[in-house]
């Protein structure tokens, strides 16, 4: 499982031309959930996830966590992040998940997380998404 988290100051989802998920200040973390992976690692991941202190505290340093700052996320599948790339040019999925199987994983991250943060919104799995934001610093970080 590959988490690519991002601090935004807001950010985007729209499928066909329609808005269906929008957050101020937070996270958009894209999540790649690989053939081998379950619960124990979204668990694993997520805590991780929110304990992330990357957010600036009155002295400028990076000290502050999600929950610290009030802040939102949003959660996107996205299983282009378990492309092999180590042969030729055309990447290959057959790492990724199979889709019913992910969807699961997914819809169950989504729960964990609102769990321990009431300001969650998600993308649509599956579907071709546009996803806007406005990376904070930049700031990114990759989690696996």
């Amino acid at each position: 499982m590959r988490l690519v988290i991002q601090r935004v100051s807001e950010a985007s989802v729209a499928v066909e031309g329609q808005t269906i998920a929008r957050i101020g200040k937070g996270f958009l973390v894209l999540i790649g959930i690989g053939k081998d992976d379950g619960k124990a690692e979204a668990d694993r991941l997520i805590k991780k996830m929110l304990g992330l202190r990357i957010f600036e505290d009155s002295d400028g340093k990076t000290n502050l966590s999600l929950e610290d700052v009030g802040g939102s996320l949003l959660l996107v599948s996205q299983f282009t992040l378990c492309a092999d790339c180590s042969k030729g040019n055309r990447p290959s999925f057959i790492n990724a998940m199979e889709p019913a199987e992910a969807r699961w994983l997914y819809e169950y991250m989504i729960e964990e997380c609102r769990k321990k943060n009431p300001h969650v919104c998600c993308g649509e799995f599956g579907a071709d998404m546009k996803v806007s934001l406005c990376n904070d610093g930049p700031f990114t970080i990759l989690l696996q």
